[in-house]
Formats: structure tokens, sequence, C-alpha cells
């Protein structure tokens, strides 16, 4: 869809700025909505909130066309956040802010994205996927085997997961074991997951330079010999290196976990999609897109941008140097663009959905994430055709990880 032009002269409001709202990001049932976002986008689609920690507040920015305006627009800097104590869902920010590409705006951005993109590349995603797919048919096999009532988080999208990025960034299986708690403790809730966050920080970087060291020593074909080479070179420095692989050990790891079980409990919870795919299983590719937009695969909002100079969104004057936060769970329901947008269909034509993120900061994992929702969902379609939910989906308990939404448990029979 096109973006609308940027103004060529100073903007001015259309409308009064809005009160500021304290948003307390509340634990939500299943795949329900965030009913303070669909207020907002139907009331409000531009507004100003406080989120628990941080100082101040920050514009939230909600409507499909809005949120690709900000994300794609260079008035909107990432860089502009680093070093300041902005209000935010979490107390420490789970990749560097001083290293990250989360946190960098072209034309450096463009530098550290090249060298991962060696990683993200067709041929390394074709080597994957064998090994992506035994590891599902053994997990699988383990869980057949044992019998039913079985737990999928548990039995697959705990594990599967875990170990394709643990095969993909180059860690030894014996080891990956300490990598996943210290992931979970990076994007934990509640009252100690600031100390918690922090602790996991320190011990993750130390891991990640012990990991990156071991590369220079023995070459690999895997992310963390992309990255070490990439540093014994000077194109990254070793804290970038570092950074990069812990915003990918995290969001492959714990992210998918998350997601891709909702995205189970979508199908688990509406049969006669599961039946659709059973029949058409050409349509899995498509399906998996759908889910993508339909599943709210976080909760509340991530890294802000700041304004660099004075813009105009959705009618309302986001002066220089204020804080914006992005929807994208919201936007991948605006009905303006997802007509019926809380209906999961397969059949969509409509505009592409935000689940990835955006401009350039579009997820560059986006290949694997769709890679590994495909594998999942297709393996156990195929190795369970008569898999059910084995409680009513009402009584499946979701879980909150600080950023992260999905279920704590998926019990099912067959």
């Amino acid at each position: 869809m096109p973006l609308d032009p940027a103004p060529a002269s100073t903007p001015s409001p259309t409308s009064p700025p809005p009160p500021v709202r304290f948003w307390s990001v509340d634990d939500l049932p299943a795949l329900d909505p965030d009913p303070f976002l669909d207020e907002m986008m139907r009331e409000e689609p531009v507004t100003r909130i406080r989120l628990a920690h941080g100082e101040g507040h920050a514009w939230l920015v909600t409507r499909y066309e809005d949120v690709r305006f900000v994300t794609s627009d260079p008035r909107f800097s990432r860089e502009a956040v680093v070093g300041r104590d902005v209000t935010s869902m979490r107390p420490e920010p789970v990749a560097s802010q001083t290293a990250g590409l989360q946190y960098i705006d072209p034309p450096g951005h463009n530098r550290l994205r090249r060298v991962v993109a060696r990683a993200f590349t067709g041929r390394a995603m074709q080597r994957l996927r064998p090994m992506a797919e035994r590891r599902a048919a053994e997990l699988l096999d383990a869980m057949a085997e044992a019998g039913p009532p079985a737990d999928l988080m548990e039995q697959l999208h705990g594990p599967f997961p875990i170990a394709v990025i643990r095969d993909f960034l180059g860690v030894d299986e014996k080891d990956w074991h300490r990598w996943a708690a210290t992931g979970e403790a990076l994007l934990s809730a509640g009252p100690d997951a600031e100390e918690r966050a922090k602790a996991a920080a320190r011990v993750t970087r130390a891991r990640i330079a012990e990991l990156l060291q071991r590369r220079r020593a023995e070459p690999r074909d895997d992310l963390a010999g992309v990255l070490a080479q990439a540093a014994a070179d000077g194109e990254l420095t070793d804290d970038e290196a570092i950074s990069l692989a812990t915003a990918i050990q995290v969001s492959g790891g714990h992210a998918v976990r998350n997601n891709s079980g909702s995205m189970m409990y979508a199908l688990l919870s509406r049969p006669h999609h599961m039946d659709r795919l059973r029949r058409e299983p050409e349509l899995l590719p498509k399906a998996v897109d759908e889910l993508f937009r339909y599943v709210p695969h976080r909760n509340g909002v991530g890294i802000p941008r700041v304004a660099v100079e004075d813009v105009e969104v959705g009618g309302q004057l986001i002066r220089a140097g204020e804080v914006v936060y992005n929807a994208y769970v919201a936007a991948n329901r605006d009905p303006a663009v997802f007509p019926d947008p809380d209906v999961l269909d397969f059949d969509r034509t409509n505009g592409p959905h935000l689940a990835f993120g955006h401009g350039p900061h579009h997820c560059m994992a986006a290949i694997m994430a769709r890679m590994e929702a495909e594998i999942m969902i297709g393996s156990v379609l195929t190795r369970f055709p008569g898999i059910r939910l084995a409680v009513p989906p009402r009584e499946v308990e979701f879980q909150r990880q600080g950023l992260i939404r999905g279920p704590r448990t998926l019990p099912v029979t067959w």
C-alpha cells in the first residue's frame, strides 16, 4: 500500500493533544485482542501513553497506514532513544542499545544488516530446513510413543524452535539448556524482573563472547561463524556481534515458541480450519501468513522511536524529541485494511501484515520463522490427523513473559 507523502512544510496539528493515559498492558486470555488498543484505534488512533517503567510519556500509533508511515520515515529515529530513560514495558533492554541492530538508523543500520543477511540466505535456509524437519519428526515420534494426552508446548513448541536456533547460531546441543534459561529471564515479567533481566544479560553476553571466540579458532558455516569472521575483518565490533547474536537467540527461540503455540491453539480451537488444511495442504503457506496476522504475537509494544523534527501523524503534531511507539498487533487488525479483522480467514487478499515490522527494521528472521511455522503445523497435521484439544479452548492457560504472549500448556489428544 502506498504511504502518505511526507508534508512539504512545517505541519500543524488538526486536533489538540490527547490526555496521557496509563497503559498497564494486562495479561489477556487466549488470543483476545487488547481492549485498550481496540479502543484507541476506534477513538484515538494517535494517542499518548505512560507505561510501567521509565520516565515521561510517549505517543502510541495504532492504525495500519500510520504505523507504516512512522516505521519507514527517517524523521523517526531509533538511535535517538539511546541514553534516554523513556517510558517502557521493560526495566532492561533485551539487546544492547549501543551496539545493536535494533537501535541504529541507516546508513549504519545497513552495514550491520548486510552482515547478518549472509546467515539468512536461501541457501542457509535450504541447509537448515531438512535438519528442522528431522527434529520435528523426532519430537512427534516421541510424543506418539508416550501416547495421549500430551502437552504440545512441552513436546514440540518448546524444544523445536530452540533446536532450530541452536543449529542456526552454532551452539552445542549439550550447552543449550543453559542458554534457554537465560533467554526466558531476558523476557521475564514480575516483581523481580529487573534484577533477573540484568543478570541474564550479563550471563548471555559472556556466553556469546565465548562462542564467538571459539568460532575464530574453529570456523563453521553458522551465524556465530558469520559474526566472528565479520568482527575479525573489522566489519563489526565485538559488542555489535554479541548484541546481534543475543537478539536473534531471543527472538528465534522464545518468540517463535510462544507465537507458534498460539498459532496451533488458533487451529485446534477452530477444527474447521484444521480440516481444511488437511484437505488442502498446498494452502499451508498462505494459512501461516494469515495466522501471523491474526495471532497477537506480543503484549504491548516494543522498541520506540524518537521524532527528530516536528511531524504530523494521523492529525496529531508530534514534536521533535518526543517518543513514539507503534502497535503492530493493532495495525494487523485495522478494519480499514483487513475486513472482519477478528476473523481468521485463509482466503484474504488484503495488504501485507506487519507481524515482522516494516521499513528498515523489518525482521530479517521472517523467512526462518515462516519456515518453522510451516514445519510445525504441517508435521502435526500429517503425524496426528485426529489431533484435538484435550480440554475446552477456554481452559487452555496462557502466560505473559513480559513482552511475549503464548500458551503455557497446550493439552491435546488424538
